[in-house]
């Protein structure tokens, strides 16, 4: 299927032209744009002057890495990211997805694989939560403004990822009820992700930090080991 010029703008950077040119030939059957950047500090101005869709950005670069090229992209926007290693160990995931990355493919990867994810990511943007109230108040520590897609903590305002609030409002909009991993992962990241528990424990974790009294000790989001989280039932309280 050829490219169409509304269709979306995919960024690959990465220093090896032959990968930039594997990733862009499978892009371009898949019906995107593509644009290239050979190096972190390029990728950079691409995603200021071109405004991408989506970043396909390898971790492994010459004078500067995928990580810090994510951390000044983060700097200037959100354009969902996908970062590409060739190491699999969660430490390394876990860097990336704590500094804002999006996902993770590690090579080698299949071209099928890797237009899946992208799909699903750009799925997880473009997606909107459905708005049945505009703030939902939990107690008086915490309230969620749908409309800002933020927690407000103690009255002041908290910015959420878009992955932290879409996973709050699934928590909380279905309190008192417990929610198994995979049906966590399915409805905030896709059905492509329902293994990925690691991504669920993790932004959990964020959530905690941002919202929880005492994050050691959670007071809403509580862990149903071995089968989900629940979010506490504040409408029976």
């Amino acid at each position: 299927m050829p490219a169409k010029e509304n269709s979306q703008l995919i960024l690959i950077v990465d220093d090896e032209t032959r990968m930039r040119r594997f990733i862009q030939m499978n892009l371009d059957l898949e019906g995107y744009r593509v644009i290239e950047a050979e190096d972190g500090m390029r990728a950079v101005e691409r995603v200021r002057d071109d405004l991408p869709d989506l970043v396909v950005m390898d971790v492994m670069m010459p004078q500067m890495d995928g990580f810090e090229a994510l951390r000044l992209i983060r700097e200037v926007s959100t354009v969902p990211v996908i970062m590409l290693t060739v190491h699999s160990e969660e430490e390394a995931r876990v860097k990336g997805l704590d500094m804002g990355a999006d996902d993770y493919v590690t090579k080698p990867f299949s071209p099928r694989e890797l237009s899946s994810r992208i799909r699903a990511v750009l799925r997880r943007t473009e997606a909107k939560s459905p708005i049945e109230q505009s703030l939902i108040t939990v107690d008086d520590h915490l309230q969620i403004d749908v409309n800002k897609r933020e927690a407000i903590v103690d009255g002041k305002p908290v910015k959420l990822r878009p992955i932290e609030f879409k996973l709050l409002y699934h928590l909380a909009t279905n309190a008192g009820w417990t929610i198994p991993h995979e049906t966590l992962l399915a409805k905030v990241w896709g059905h492509e992700y329902r293994e990925e528990t690691h991504y669920l424990r993790l932004y959990v974790t964020y959530l905690r930090q941002k919202i929880e009294p005492n994050p050691a000790s959670p007071k809403y989001i509580i862990t149903e080991r071995g089968v989900g989280y629940r979010f506490i039932d504040f409408e029976k309280k």
